[in-house]
């Protein structure tokens, strides 16, 4: 959601994705100690998702997919969807909006939020959405930080998800220039092994600036907002085999994408709140 669908999430699953994220709890993929990182070569073992496959995205709250729905993304708190594809929202970049989620940080992790000026400068904050950025400027911070998000992987894991998708890989370009994109890569590239050796897949979360990097990161496919209005499609496309998963929130950019890449995407037009099946304002189609 790195676009403006994370910004139309319901206050109700920002609230249950606090609790998640700050009351630690077993098996719940909350931070505790982790093991060792694994080795890229897990990568093969994973089960990819299929191209084409009709997709929902339903990180506004979980409902009982279309029949002919394959693929469907939630976020970590909610359980996978039965008899599908089933993709892990995670926020692995920035924390949780909220003073609750803050709280945490700040009680269990403050050297591990990135801060403007030294360990007592202002904290950097994506303003739009209020979420302050994680500290990946360097090896140990990157390392306790995948043992945190890693947690919540491992949950991810599980609960039964196929995949996951971190959130906010472009933190870096919001970050007053403290962070750049080798800190992205390297913090992804323990996301991406960490989420091989639990046996998941792991998508690329939008981010055109970092395909080049995406084979040693070790994404496996990518998972988009927007690419038919914004003209990324093609490059998603190229570098994933066409196992491109993306939602379009205009109508008329779904159109126009469905006509250039309906027959090889999964295209999903999603309301910007993506709001459940049976709430006013609800909207789901796929090509």
């Amino acid at each position: 959601m790195s676009r403006q669908l994370r910004r139309g999430v319901p206050a109700l699953l920002l609230v249950l994705a606090c609790l998640a994220g700050c009351t630690p709890t077993t098996g719940s993929g909350e931070p505790h100690s982790g093991s060792a990182a694994p080795t890229g070569a897990e990568a093969k073992d994973v089960r990819q998702p299929r191209a084409h496959a009709a997709f929902d995205y339903q990180l506004g709250g979980p409902y009982r997919p279309a029949s002919d729905v394959r693929v469907v993304s939630r976020d970590r708190t909610a359980k996978p969807a039965d008899g599908r594809y089933n993709i892990c929202y995670v926020n692995a970049f920035q924390t949780q909006p909220g003073e609750q989620a803050l709280r945490w940080w700040q009680r269990k992790h403050p050297d591990l939020l990135l801060r403007e000026g030294g360990p007592d400068g202002d904290l950097v904050i994506d303003e739009d959405w209020d979420e302050p950025l994680l500290d990946i400027s360097t090896g140990a911070r990157r390392a306790a930080l995948a043992d945190v998000v890693g947690r919540w992987i491992d949950g991810c894991a599980d609960a039964g998800f196929d995949a996951v998708e971190p959130d906010n890989l472009d933190s870096y370009q919001r970050s007053q220039g403290l962070l750049d994109a080798d800190d992205a890569t390297a913090f992804a590239r323990l996301l991406a092994e960490r989420a091989h050796r639990k046996g998941l897949a792991i998508a690329q979360k939008n981010t055109t600036d970092l395909l080049g990097a995406h084979t040693r990161i070790g994404f496996d496919f990518a998972v988009t907002e927007e690419c038919g209005r914004y003209g990324e499609c093609e490059e998603f496309a190229r570098a994933y085999d066409d196992r491109v998963f993306d939602i379009e929130y205009r109508a008329a950019d779904f159109a126009a994408a469905c006509r250039t890449w309906g027959s090889s995407l999964a295209l999903v037009l999603r309301d910007r709140d993506v709001r459940p099946k049976g709430e006013s304002g609800h909207v789901h189609r796929h090509c």
